[in-house]
């Protein structure tokens, strides 16, 4: 889809094209592919349809870097109004999380519900949280307009090399991770759309993760506090990535937000929760 200034904005539909939509925000790295087996086998049995979006730099987005997150908004607007999307939930796993609470507090007359799967904290501002991978990452701050192009080049290359080892190198790193995400990876359908996603998007460049991360460090552009449509939070206890205190801190925030814990999981066992989220949400949207 043409967005602003002539871009393209990539996107995958999934499931019925004249159902209920879920908007699906993917992961820091992640493309629009990244929506589990479970949540397209419940969207194509239950008149869903599922719509993933690549943000800019990675699939068929044109590398972008936007003002602050919620700038993100208005292209993702001029898409659904092309796609004839009117009311809709939203899920924003990791990365995707910022996005999607942009989204619940930019069009609150559109979104029925949010839905975040370990999400990104603030890390500027009077609602930031110190820790976790970006936190750690945010020394990079100052560098990142000058190593981002490299970065994202060696990124593309050594995702490209791995790629024959794909499965091995999800097996050894669910083997060092919480049991909940070991579950979740020893299934074949997880790893193999995990596998697809970010190889198969990654063929045109991969710079999107360093866009996310340079926009996590920036002020996202609106207060989770004047955010007014409901949000639920699904957030391992074992992450290590976004730890879980991100989650007891931001939640409390948002006026209408309710907080899951998932016992023994980390940052990636969300890939496991996909049909418990989108019956959760479907059933207050009904």
């Amino acid at each position: 889809m043409v967005v602003r200034g002539g871009r393209n904005l990539g996107y995958a539909d999934f499931g019925s094209e004249t159902g209920r939509t879920v908007v699906w925000y993917h992961g820091t790295p992640g493309g629009r592919r990244q929506v589990p087996e479970d949540a397209r086998v419940l969207a194509a049995k239950n008149d869903l349809r599922v719509i993933g979006i690549d943000r800019p730099g990675i699939g068929l987005s044109t590398g972008h870097l936007y003002r602050n997150i919620l700038d993100f908004t208005t292209d993702v607007e001029i898409l659904l109004n092309e796609l004839k999307v009117d009311r809709f939930a939203i899920v924003g796993l990791s990365g995707g999380g910022p996005y999607a609470l942009a989204t619940a507090y930019a069009m609150p007359d559109r979104v029925t519900v949010a839905g975040i799967l370990g999400g990104v904290a603030p890390h500027v501002g009077e609602e930031s949280i110190e820790g976790g991978l970006v936190g750690y990452l945010s020394r990079l701050r100052s560098s990142l307009p000058f190593i981002s192009l490299p970065l994202a080049r060696v990124l593309q290359v050594a995702i490209f090399g791995l790629g024959p080892f794909g499965p091995q190198a999800l097996d050894l790193f669910a083997r060092y991770s919480p049991e909940g995400d070991r579950i979740v990876f020893a299934r074949e359908e997880i790893k193999s759309m995990f596998i697809d996603d970010i190889i198969g998007n990654s063929r045109h460049g991969i710079s999107a993760p360093l866009r996310d991360l340079a926009l996590f460090l920036r002020p996202w552009g609106f207060s989770v506090a004047d955010i007014s449509v409901p949000v639920r939070w699904w957030h391992g206890d074992a992450d290590h990535f976004v730890p879980l205190e991100h989650a007891e801190h931001l939640v409390p925030l948002i006026p209408h937000a309710q907080l899951y814990i998932r016992p023994g999981e980390s940052h990636l066992g969300a890939f496991g929760a996909a049909e418990e989220v989108l019956h959760v949400l479907l059933e207050h949207w009904t």
